[in-house]
């Protein structure tokens, strides 16, 4: 799928101080791989299935030498080699899926770099070709012959007893057992991630230490052998539970890699023979820890039980739902490394671990722990497409307190086991919810939109069917009615009746009963005539700003008793001017009322609920720091005009106009 990959390399480096026989170690190599038939494989794209060609051991194990010992850069060309070698993908096809790199960088120092593909080789490979290859140095470095013993089997010899053995009833088997129990098991985990999911699964990834220490480990060992778990099924229930506490989900599928080495034969081979097994934990019911303990040991041991059929025919069966951007069936791993690898035993040499390795994951997180000591110890892997190292550390404090918290008390609910530090429950439940901030409860509503008029009087602020009108032009005729109004006796709290089609004039109409310090009684023309009446009868208007529209569907007589100024012509308040009316000869406060709203009356009469102006000048505001007014506030109207049944309500940004689509009854701003 991918051949310029470099995903499915295993790294291995070390540095080698004191005397090199380079003749031996050289051999050492050879011997190796002329020994692993698994190592000298390439897979060829036949016409029908991918054929496997085992290459001539005699070719020895490809090795390229440097000499950096007059280099003044040494260091640094060191690891410009690491990084190549890193990066440099195998062609599975035609080369050796194994090379080396010798790096001499003094006459009694070198680094070894020696990189396998993942289809050739595992972690308990790892450790099979450490042993071998220090027994046949030790061997030839001290001119004696080959003392490994002859291998029984090849790698090919037991893919043809797998493929044999793994059929029929046997097959059938395990197929049914992956199908039922991974049958209806969710598609994705839903961690919350630190950046959104990219389109494609991103391999790149970093790592936390992870420490259980000694007295904890006593702890789960004791806890484990009084519920007849393993170390490995007690950290697999926490880290469900964990996973579980994070997504919000109480189904969860864990990706548990298994040596899957249990005939005598294999353990000494080079090969790939691990298989994943998608473990399904449930935690559904308010589990107790014992309940859960359970509920993992069963999951792990029958999991064990059918772990032969491999991990990509379970997919095949299953048939989840595929995506680029997430591993099918599960995106977590938990990998338990009880197969030390070991370290290098070379006679005259002193060996540590070198090289760059590879920052690189298979999943979303990969735990990976296992008992060094008294304690236990490992990485809790990420892919830093999606997460940032502080997300993981606290993750690994969530699971530390999870399994002292399953210590403390066994029968208490998962569900109710605290595993938030002090200081980050002090951040959730107390620094988060401090959100009052200063705004201007002073303002008036309409003062938010002069004031965006005064930032940009030339952005468009509204556009219907072809016309378009400035901020400024709105707020100068807005301010003409408003002068009107205010000499028709309009004063604070007053409420004004406004029945209008959708029209750049009811945006002018209801600025202006605002900036007259009125309190506009919105009318809908589509509502019935009775219920239009019932409305005016209640809030009592004596003003009443309409068009035709508004005639009709208020009636004569419904407006004989109030004083009607007709929107449709701007004749009467031509000549006003043009300024904003002043607040504070109006004696208009924000305490005033701005409108009065009326329910739907589905519980009897509607009633009319008072709004005034410092209610919605809290509402429109949005923190960009304390005391600031956003841009999208300085327009109150986009509130307003929410009020006269827009189908979508949306804050008006600065600069950008409210739109009604030609011919439309349900606009949106």
């Amino acid at each position: 799928m991918d051949e310029d990959s470099t995903n499915y390399n295993i790294p291995l480096g070390w540095r080698l101080q004191g005397r090199l026989d380079r003749v031996a170690w050289r051999r050492s190599l050879d011997r190796l791989f002329a020994r692993h038939e698994a190592l000298r494989c390439t897979f060829v794209a036949g016409e029908d299935d991918p054929q496997v060609q085992i290459l001539s051991g005699d070719r020895g194990l490809p090795v390229v030498e440097h000499d950096l010992r007059d280099r003044p850069d040494a260091q640094a060309a060191l690891l410009d080699l690491c990084q190549e070698e890193a990066r440099t993908p195998f062609d599975l096809a035609r080369e050796p899926l194994i090379r080396g790199r010798l790096i001499r960088l003094a006459d009694e120092e070198h680094v070894f770099l020696l990189t396998q593909h993942h289809i050739v080789s595992d972690g308990w490979s790892l450790g099979v070709l450490v042993r071998e290859l220090s027994s046949l140095y030790r061997a030839f470095e001290a001119g004696e012959d080959d003392p490994l013993p002859p291998l029984a089997i090849q790698y090919p010899d037991y893919a043809a007893w797998q493929r044999q053995w793994l059929s029929g009833e046997r097959l059938q088997r395990q197929a049914q057992y992956w199908r039922d129990t991974l049958s209806g098991a969710p598609a994705r985990l839903a961690l919350p991630t630190d950046r959104p999911r990219p389109a494609q699964q991103s391999f790149a990834g970093a790592s936390v230490p992870v420490v259980i220490d000694q007295v904890l480990t006593r702890g789960l060992k004791r806890l484990s052998r009084q519920h007849g778990t393993t170390l490995f099924m007690t950290v697999l229930a926490a880290w469900a539970a964990v996973l579980s506490r994070l997504s919000g989900q109480d189904d969860i599928v864990i990706g548990v890699p298994t040596a899957n080495r249990r005939r005598r034969e294999i353990e000494d081979l080079i090969g790939f023979f691990v298989n994943t097994l998608a473990v399904r934990i449930d935690l559904s019911g308010e589990p107790s820890v014992s309940d859960l303990l359970e509920r993992a040991r069963r999951a792990a041991l029958t999991a064990q039980d059918h772990q032969d059929l491999p991990f990509e025919q379970v997919v095949e069966i299953v048939q989840p739902p595929r995506a680029l951007d997430h591993t099918p069936l599960f995106q977590v791993g938990l990998a338990w490394q009880n197969n030390t690898g070991g370290s290098l035993d070379l006679p005259g040499l002193r060996v540590e671990v070198a090289g760059e390795g590879l920052d690189q994951v298979k999943f979303d997180l990969e735990l990976n722990l296992g008992e060094q000591g008294e304690a236990i110890a490992g990485t809790l892997g990420y892919a830093t497409a999606l997460f940032d190292r502080a997300t993981i550390e606290r993750q690994c404090g969530y699971l530390l307190a999870l399994l002292r918290a399953m210590l403390a008390d066994a029968e208490q609910p998962v569900s109710e086991l605290d595993i938030l530090p002090p200081d980050e429950r002090s951040y959730l439940l107390e620094e988060l919810n401090r959100t009052e901030t200063d705004y201007p409860s002073d303002l008036c509503v309409h003062a938010l939109f002069e004031a965006q008029v005064r930032r940009a009087p030339d952005a468009v602020a509204l556009v219907f069917e072809e016309q378009s009108i400035s901020y400024g032009a709105l707020n100068a005729d807005a301010n003409r009615l408003a002068h009107h109004l205010i000499g028709l006796g309009v004063r604070p709290d007053q409420p004004v009746a406004i029945c209008v089609e959708r029209s750049p004039a009811m945006v002018v109409g209801l600025l202006a009963i605002l900036k007259a310090g009125g309190a506009y009684v919105p009318l809908d023309p589509a509502y019935p005539s009775e219920r239009l009446r019932q409305l005016l009868d209640d809030a009592g208007p004596r003003l009443l700003l309409c068009d035709a529209a508004g005639r009709a569907a208020l009636g004569a007589e419904a407006i004989a008793d109030l004083s009607a100024v007709d929107l449709d012509t701007a004749t009467a308040w031509a000549d006003q001017s043009a300024d904003d009316p002043d607040p504070h000869a109006l004696g208009l406060t924000a305490r005033n009322l701005a409108y009065v709203i009326y329910t739907s009356g589905s519980t009897g009469t509607p009633k009319g609920v008072m709004v005034e102006h410092a209610q919605i000048v809290r509402h429109c505001l949005r923190r960009r720091g304390a005391g600031t007014i956003s841009t999208s506030a300085m327009s109150g109207a986009c509130f307003i005009l929410s009020r006269l049944r827009l189908s979508r309500f949306g804050q008006l940004w600065g600069g950008a106009p409210l739109w009604w689509p030609s011919g439309s009854r349900t606009g949106s701003i």
